[in-house]
């Protein structure tokens, strides 16, 4: 309904395949903050090439791509545990990821704010990329710093892109934090010396001054460490809370602290899994400590226990100045990073149509030849995506129409899910699967499980 016609899943290092059996019920829990859990699903699928023939036969209304998700491939190799991988551990890492690979997966991805990506070193990293490299693959990365050590950790990646060969592409690229938004020309120049170097790299970003992820991130890692069942004891233990607090109020280094560059008070629950909690949804962390009269930590690290860690949130960082400028640059493609449950963040229904209309048309931080190219082509030669992204005799008939002069979002953060306007009809290859601006029910849906 916004006009997408194919997204890209296995966002962020952690995702829905490979599976081992072992770790099923750990990895549905730690996957619930992000995506919800379900019991209508088989979850024994086990590789990457069974779970894409499952979304097949689910038969999707959309085109779906995926990236082989390296939280995934490192707890199929060495569990969910927090240490560094020897090499014995990185080289099965490598087969692993190469028989995802060959399922049709379109390259890697990390998050290295997430376990168990998190706790990866850089050359655990480079070796995997060098396989994503024979594969001609993209290496998508939230990388390990948004924050105060965003520059040393662009560095990092950019050493990953230039050690292995591989194409690199940051994931949702910003500064957060008031406090380190100068380091904004120094981002700028780091991509400049990439591009001299040749290094190939690219970003996505979403058009909007704050973001969502799974609300466990604002604790340290090593609370983390083993996955969620562990996370639970260590959320029961006072000693455990104690040194969380300590951590969050001084920092670690290299860690990003979304408290520190958010605050309580600029970061809203956006989903929970029970019911007795649902009236939390759509309160900031500090209005929640006060309904419940507790301490904001307490309050936390409580809703957090009786959740099983399935919260969702959004956080507010960023300054609009800043993206327009991410906007503006060559590297940049659109994307929206949308998780869908609770009360969503408002890209969710509203990326594309918000960036047509309040960038291009309002604003006119770029023309709209321009946005239309950072929408379509740039983002299907990113992946590699072949016969898509351009209307050419032979290409598949992903067709959107649209009213330049009417689209816009119209979602808020109050109430983030309502479609657009202005998007009149969407064609996914070939079959008409929105008509004048309604979904049509009765159209076969027609979406293709994507392979390299």
């Amino acid at each position: 309904m916004q006009g997408i016609t194919t997204e890209v899943l296995g966002q962020d290092g952690i995702s829905m395949a490979p599976l081992p059996e072992p770790y099923i019920s750990s990895w549905r829990k730690n996957l619930a903050g992000l995506d919800g859990d379900s019991n209508t699903i088989d979850w024994h699928y086990h590789t990457t090439a069974a779970y894409l023939s499952a979304i097949e036969q689910a038969r999707p209304a959309i085109n779906e791509a995926y990236l082989v998700p390296h939280g995934n491939v490192r707890m199929e190799a060495m569990g969910l545990a927090d240490k560094p991988a020897e090499p014995e551990k990185i080289q099965r890492m490598q087969e692993i990821l190469r028989r995802e690979l060959e399922a049709g997966a379109y390259g890697l991805s990390t998050g290295l704010i997430y376990i168990p990506c998190a706790y990866a070193q850089t050359e655990e990293l480079v070796a995997l990329c060098k396989v994503v490299a024979e594969y001609d693959g993209v290496f998508v990365i939230h990388q390990r710093s948004e924050a105060d050590t965003i520059l040393e950790s662009m560095q990092e990646v950019l050493r990953i892109g230039r050690e292995s060969g591989v194409r690199v592409h940051f994931s949702h690229f910003k500064v957060c934090g008031r406090q380190n938004w100068k380091y904004l020309d120094g981002m700028l120049k780091l991509l400049d010396e990439a591009k001299a170097e040749g290094i190939r790299v690219s970003f996505d970003q979403y058009p909007y001054v704050a973001g969502s992820t799974m609300l466990g991130v604002v604790l340290p890692p090593w609370a983390h460490d083993g996955g969620t069942d562990q996370l639970m004891t260590r959320l029961k233990d006072p000693a455990a809370r104690k040194r969380m607090i300590h951590d969050i109020e001084h920092g670690i280094p290299g860690w990003d602290n979304f408290i520190a560059f958010a605050g309580f008070e600029q970061i809203y629950i956006t989903s929970v899994k029970t019911k007795a909690n649902q009236p939390l949804v759509g309160l900031s962390l500090t209005e929640m400590a006060e309904k419940r009269h507790q301490d904001r930590y307490d309050a936390l690290f409580d809703l957090l226990y009786e959740e099983e860690n399935a919260v969702g949130m959004v956080d507010f960082y960023g300054t609009e100045d800043h993206v327009k400028t991410f906007m503006q640059r060559p590297e940049m493609n659109l994307c929206t990073d949308g998780l869908l449950a609770g009360k969503p963040h408002p890209r969710v229904y509203g990326a594309f149509p918000r960036f047509l209309g309040k960038y291009v048309r309002e604003e006119k931080a770029l023309t709209m030849e321009q946005a239309i190219y950072k929408i379509t082509k740039k983002p299907a030669a990113t992946l590699g995506i072949k016969k898509r992204g351009e209307l050419r005799p032979g290409n598949y008939a992903d067709l959107v129409l649209f009213d330049p002069a009417t689209i816009r979002d119209k979602g808020t953060f109050v109430d983030p899910t309502q479609y657009p306007e202005g998007i009149r009809d969407v064609f996914v290859n070939g079959v008409h699967l929105v008509q004048d601006g309604i979904y049509q029910t009765s159209q076969p849906r027609n979406g293709y499980v994507l392979r390299k």
